[in-house]
């Protein structure tokens, strides 16, 4: 079923300054600036806090630190056909020193802190943002598709904000997941207990020019879809992406 945007996205939130797109599981993505459509973003936090609090971690969420979107220069949300979101990310960043990044918070005080902070600053030249507060409904039907969604909203933030890298600290048993979707793990970096001793969290690189290299087929013919979708230009050809960006040289600048 082909979700109806005029139906399911609030009254003041439609038109200006809203992004729309498609998913593989046929709901409506919104990407939006929180101060231009607030209903969305308050919305968004309410299904965040909702499901970190099922999995006892809202603290995680810092809720008092970002309700005021401030931090947040983008998020994403997936309605559903009766209106209801079922998924979102935010996005801060692009950032212009590596202390901005919240990963830095999760490694302070453990191995690796140093070497993380110094990958994010080689990055930041061209451009690095960041995804915090990713969540899917428990319930949703289509609960995998919608997770890939989530992950694929990494590079298309970092297209829409002009940077080449995307950044997230996940948990470690669905990096599999990212990494299907074009991630790569931070090398030499080691996991840490965040949000608690119950998650071991390792941090991933999205690299816009590169990822095709690393992504599964079905995914990379989503990102593209979804880009142009999103109006964003074809990105320059990479020759045979599956077989030379996968040496040693051409990932010291994606995940090294």
């Amino acid at each position: 079923m082909t979700v109806d945007l005029t139906a399911v996205v609030p009254e003041n939130s439609r038109g200006r300054g809203v992004f729309r797109y498609y998913d593989a599981a046929d709901c409506a993505f919104f990407v939006a600036e929180p101060s231009i459509q607030p209903e969305l973003w308050h919305r968004y936090l309410n299904g965040a806090r909702e499901v970190y609090q099922r999995f006892g971690v809202e603290h995680a969420l810092e809720y008092e630190s970002v309700v005021d979107g401030r931090s947040t220069s983008l998020f994403f949300v997936a309605l559903d056909a009766g209106g209801d979101i079922v998924a979102g990310v935010r996005i801060q960043g692009p950032y212009a020193a590596a202390q901005q990044a919240h990963a830095l918070v999760e490694w302070a005080g453990h191995p690796g802190a140093d070497k993380l902070t110094r990958m994010i600053d080689d990055r930041i030249p061209e451009g690095v943002v960041e995804a915090k507060g990713a969540w899917v409904a428990r319930d949703a039907p289509n609960r995998a598709d919608l997770s890939a969604a989530i992950s694929r909203t990494a590079l298309h933030a970092a297209r829409i904000r002009g940077a080449r890298y995307g950044f997230a600290t996940v948990a470690s048993f669905t990096a599999g997941r990212h990494q299907s979707c074009g991630a790569v793990p931070a090398e030499g970096i080691a996991a840490v207990p965040y949000p608690d001793e119950r998650y071991q969290t390792v941090p991933l690189w999205w690299d816009t020019r590169s990822y095709p290299a690393f992504a599964d087929e079905s995914q990379r013919s989503l990102i593209q879809a979804e880009q142009q979708a999103l109006g964003l230009p074809a990105p320059r050809p990479l020759g045979n992406p599956c077989a030379s960006l996968r040496t040693a040289e051409d990932r010291r600048g994606y995940g090294r």
